[in-house]
């Protein structure tokens, strides 16, 4: 025995497992609460409320099937072409561009029957497109789903977004190259700030704050920029690369990718910018705690806080 350790004192310690298992699971614990009351945690909640990846995908096959057939019928009884705007929307180059072009008749059929039906059943996709947008800023913001009560506000808001697509093809494309990049991504930027302010003012019908929107509109505006930056380098490659591979089909593999993206775009603009807004106004985000009922009373609208979104 050592003359420094008489008989009388102590034994060391022992470690066993449950020491470092307790130490773990404090840590664990201590780590869970911080993420919980996080950017982070706040965002992947709304994006679990919202179904992200449900939504997004869903929103993609919607706009595949309905939106691009109703564009290219108005395309056919207008004689014009729509493969080179849309070309220049996707960031194809010259060896994309020519791909997509032969998806497109280069002589349209003017049938009475095919472009009659293919306007009804393509617009009435474009207004279940609009109708699903709503319920997402509906969810977002915690307002009541009015559902097809707002059916004349989807029209005006697709007739409206068709004017828009239609006027902006009508600017020269030489005047928007000379701009030069930077002042076309600044250009874009307020644009489609101001486009998505409007769409979620519209499909709410006034329901939320306007200084509740101005955030989401410019996270989404800058998201929608930043897609516009990854296309151009992503999407040339892939489109020919995947027509090589599956043919014409692959062709509409791309295009269902990038309007996945759109979806993905306007979802995590406004959850980022939602979490903004409430972290930024009330120092927290507590819109899922509190409820439907105690944000309508909120924002001076006490005739929603009786009832509540519907699941689906």
């Amino acid at each position: 025995m050592s003359p420094s350790a008489g008989p009388s004192d102590p034994p060391p310690p022992r470690r066993d497992g449950r020491t470092v298992k307790d130490r773990a699971r404090r840590q664990v614990g201590a780590a869970h609460a911080r993420y919980e009351g996080s950017w982070a945690g706040d965002i992947v909640t709304q994006l679990k409320a919202l179904h992200f990846f449900d939504w997004t995908t869903i929103f993609g096959a919607e706009l595949l099937w309905s939106a691009l057939p109703f564009i290219i019928v108005l395309s056919s009884l207008a004689n014009t072409r729509i493969d080179d705007d849309l070309s220049r929307h996707i960031g194809l180059n010259s060896r994309g561009a020519h791909i997509v072009e032969t998806l497109f008749r280069n002589t349209p059929s003017h049938a009475v029957v095919p472009i009659v039906t293919g306007l009804l059943f393509s617009f009435a996709g474009i207004v279940a497109v609009v109708a699903s947008l709503q319920v997402v800023y509906e969810r977002l913001f915690e307002q009541e789903h009015r559902g097809w009560r707002d059916l004349p506000r989807y029209v005006v808001w697709a007739v409206v977004v068709l004017g828009v697509l239609a006027a902006e093809g009508i600017i020269g494309h030489p005047e928007q190259r000379a701009a030069g990049p930077v002042v076309q991504a600044l250009l874009t930027f307020v644009i489609a700030t101001i486009f998505f302010f409007w769409t979620m003012h519209f499909l709410l019908d006034g329901r939320v704050p306007w200084r509740r929107l101005v955030r989401p509109a410019l996270v989404t505006a800058l998201l929608w920029v930043a897609l516009a930056f990854f296309s151009s380098l992503y999407f040339s490659t892939t489109i020919i690369d995947d027509s090589k591979t599956y043919g014409t089909i692959g062709v509409v593999f791309t295009f269902l990718t990038w309007f996945i993206l759109i979806g993905s775009v306007i979802v995590l603009g406004a959850a980022f910018g939602a979490v903004w807004e409430a972290r930024g106004g009330r120092g927290a985000f507590a819109v899922d705690s509190r409820g439907p009922n105690h944000q309508a009373q909120e924002d001076g609208h006490p005739e929603s806080a009786s009832r509540q979104i519907p699941p689906g």
